[in-house]
């Protein structure tokens, strides 16, 4: 009796397993693609199947010729974000090397002797100079240097960095001070104490490190790190910053230095800020004015060099650095950490996170300089080395 197909039912070629005396199934009806769901089997429904029969899918629109796979945006993204920050990393390090290698490191503070025991924070000494070297006839009389042979300090500024507050205090150059004895910097030999005199003769006699041994023995404060300039890579850096703005609250000149300033905002250029910094003799002589006007400008000055304009314009951070670190004199333990640490501190001041004074002053002393309060100045060294509030306040 031949084969009656029911209605309705299945199809051989439908059932998953060929039926007896009927021929293989061909692969895309193999129980394998079966079992994978069915996949590729032709299906037909009807009352035996569970439901009508479903609609055919819709055909898939075909790409355009040459259009290729879509592109991976996601990818592509993360990629050029990788590079990126590859890239920032390679030129960092670069950087980091190339101007930790023009730092010149030039002053050995292990010579120091008898030196005081350290506190808490980080102590910098800050010093101008009016080195003249490496300046032709012709800046020297740009930049109203005269031409005295070797270098005294201008400025004088310690430093202190710390947890509670950052301080900057200035050192007048005509502080009446003891110079003690010590060790000479090139010889290695011992010098006797020369007893009362200005704090400016004691770089002028044997330089940074009588400086800083000086600085230490009148003030029992640790000294960690020593910082110098000259007049001409002051000025430098001034420019490479395309200038310093200050407000002037009153108008001087100054013949010595080349100060002609009026009252007001302005923008001073490498001649200007040297003029500036240096006067004194439009102040009555007075050391004490010339200092505050050092504060308020190097504050500034750190201000507007640490700004995401500057250190993240290669063509200004570049002309900068390598303005500065060219004519910086540092101690031989001065990391670029440190003298970052010390801009961004200084920079802090002006913004309000720390406090600027002058050495406390008592009065006058021999040959027209001036005494420390040594009450005042031992509370201000306790408070520094305890790393507290400053509490002292100094002559303004």
């Amino acid at each position: 009796m031949g084969h009656v197909q029911r209605p309705g039912g299945v199809p051989p070629q439908a059932r998953p397993y060929p039926g007896p005396g009927e021929p293989p199934l061909p692969p895309e009806l193999s129980p394998r693609r079966v079992a994978q769901g069915g996949r590729g089997i032709p299906t037909q429904t009807g009352p035996d199947r569970g439901g009508p029969q479903s609609p055919p899918l819709p055909p898939t629109a075909p790409r355009p010729a040459g259009s290729g796979p879509r592109p991976n945006w996601r990818r592509r993204i993360t990629w050029t974000a990788i590079i990126l920050i590859g890239a920032l990393l390679v030129t960092s390090v670069i950087t980091y090397f190339w101007a930790d290698s023009k730092l010149n490191r030039a002053v050995d503070l292990s010579k120091v002797i008898e030196r005081p025991e350290s506190g808490k924070g980080t102590n910098y000494l800050i010093v101008g100079s009016d080195s003249r070297e490496g300046m032709s006839a012709e800046e020297k009389k740009k930049l109203h240097t005269g031409s005295a042979e070797g270098k005294r300090t201008d400025s004088m500024m310690i430093l202190h960095v710390g947890d509670n507050g950052n301080t900057m205090i200035s050192l007048p150059r005509d502080s009446w001070v003891t110079i003690p004895t010590f060790r000479g910097s090139e010889s290695g030999r011992m010098f006797p104490a020369s007893g009362g005199s200005k704090l400016n003769a004691a770089y002028a006699k044997d330089g940074a490190q009588l400086l800083v041994r000086t600085v230490e023995y009148n003030t029992g404060l640790k000294i960690d790190h020593y910082a110098e300039i000259g007049f001409a890579g002051f000025a430098k850096i001034v420019d490479s910053v395309g200038g310093v703005e200050m407000d002037i609250p009153k108008g001087f000149k100054d013949k010595n230095s080349g100060a002609d300033f009026k009252a007001g905002k302005q923008t001073l250029n490498g001649e200007q800020a040297l003029a500036f910094v240096r006067t004194r003799y439009a102040f009555a002589g007075s050391d004490l004015d010339r200092t505050k006007n050092q504060q308020k400008f190097l504050a500034a000055l750190a201000s507007q060099t640490a700004t995401p304009s500057t250190v993240l314009n290669p063509f200004k951070l570049y002309p900068t650095m390598g303005a500065g670190l060219d004519t910086l004199i540092v101690d031989k333990d001065m990391s670029l950490w440190d003298l970052a640490e010390m801009f961004w501190a200084m920079k802090g001041i002006t913004s309000g996170d720390g406090k600027s004074m002058n050495m406390p002053i008592a009065g006058t002393a021999p040959q027209g300089s001036l005494a420390w309060d040594m009450t005042k100045v031992k509370q201000l060294v306790k408070e520094l080395k305890d790393d507290e509030k400053v509490t002292v306040t100094g002559n303004r």
